[in-house]
């Protein structure tokens, strides 16, 4: 959709094919006021999601120029570390440190979050689920207090509780694949067709902590990305494992030191809804895109001016949403009011994510 943003890909990208151009992305009107921590677009409009350290999500309204318009907001008592969308795009639940997950009913005309789950730790991700045999859609929750838990929103206590080994870091969901990720490396599998069980418990194939889990766009499997500069590529099932690799990036050698390279955090990787090829952002301030089945990087984009701590495809995969918003990696201390804080669109054009030609198929 090349005319989204009224925008068309620059020479200087087009004389360099895997060179990114990032000159004609636009930031979002009145982002928070703190620091960034998920994005989510609506899977039924142009409607933005923006959780924050602020205590407060945000929803924005994209039109077709990039211009952005705040339409709701809503309270939490602590920093919001996630938000998500129901699959009908009428309510937002945001999750975080004060260890309850709150919803917005946007067509009630509520400015008030109802509380829909609560944890005894910081709930870190919150996801809408559709479990076979329930009539209606749940929530699933995942906290530093080591849980799982499952929530139907008509009841005040959870529906079904999972313990964990350690503290919940990530979790993401697709179709009837969820993955859950936590401290000490472990990365356990749930079939939202037995929900209450594991169906496979592993040790993630990254030696380091584990950032971010996000599950293929046809559920057979899930990238994980470290504080290492790494990201692992993981099928489900054993016949695919021969289709499992990890690889660097977000590494720079820094001048004339060629036998030195800083390593930094993947904070996110979002899955382009219809091709399947994936975006990954990190404390380095730059995002690529990679196509898992040619093992090949499809654009890199120049550092945007602050470490990238979120990313989200809009629901036809022609919006790219990234958060330039520090990512808290070197502590309280490096927090300044200089830092950028933003959420910024790129305009995905038609070559940018389509997977390479003849690259290898499943």
């Amino acid at each position: 959709m090349a005319g989204l943003f009224g925008s068309s890909a620059s020479t200087a990208a087009a004389s360099n094919p895997t060179q990114g151009d990032i000159s004609k992305d636009v930031a979002l009107n009145s982002p928070p006021e703190d620091s960034i921590s998920d994005l989510a677009f609506s899977p039924m409009s142009e409607h933005l999601a923006v959780a924050s350290w602020d205590k407060k999500v945000r929803i924005y309204e994209i039109n077709q120029t990039g211009g952005s318009e705040g339409k709701a907001l809503f309270d939490h008592e602590g920093p919001v570390l996630s938000c998500c969308w129901s699959k009908d795009g009428s309510k937002v639940v945001g999750a975080g440190a004060d260890k309850a997950g709150r919803m917005l009913d946007l067509g009630s005309g509520n400015t008030t979050a109802q509380q829909v789950a609560a944890h005894d730790q910081p709930i870190r991700c919150a996801r809408f689920i559709d479990v076979p045999g329930t009539a209606a859609p749940m929530l699933v929750t995942g906290s530093w207090d080591k849980t799982v838990k499952y929530w139907d929103l008509r009841q005040a206590q959870p529906a079904a509780t999972l313990a964990c080994q350690e503290r919940v870091y990530s979790l993401d969901v697709k179709d009837r694949l969820m993955v859950v990720a936590t401290a000490d490396r472990y990365i356990n599998i749930i079939s939202l067709n037995e929900p209450a069980k594991f169906y496979k418990t592993m040790q993630s194939p990254l030696k380091w902590q584990t950032r971010v889990v996000s599950c293929f766009t046809d559920a057979t499997g899930f990238a994980v990305g470290s504080i290492e500069g790494r990201c692992a590529i993981q099928y489900v099932e054993e016949k695919d494992s021969s289709s499992n690799f990890s690889f660097k990036c977000h590494r720079q050698n820094p001048p004339n030191q060629s036998n030195v390279t800083n390593v930094f955090s993947v904070n996110a990787i979002s899955f382009h809804p219809v091709h399947g090829t994936f975006s990954t952002s990190g404390s380095d301030g730059t995002f690529h895109f990679w196509d898992k089945d040619a093992k090949h990087r499809l654009k890199g984009y120049p550092e945007v001016g602050g470490t990238i701590s979120a990313t989200t495809f809009n629901r036809d995969g022609n919006i790219f949403a990234y958060a330039v918003s520090y990512d808290w990696s070197k502590g309280y201390a490096f927090n300044t009011p200089q830092l950028a804080n933003k959420v910024m669109l790129h305009s995905v054009q038609p070559d940018e994510c389509k997977p390479r030609p003849g690259g290898k198929k499943r």
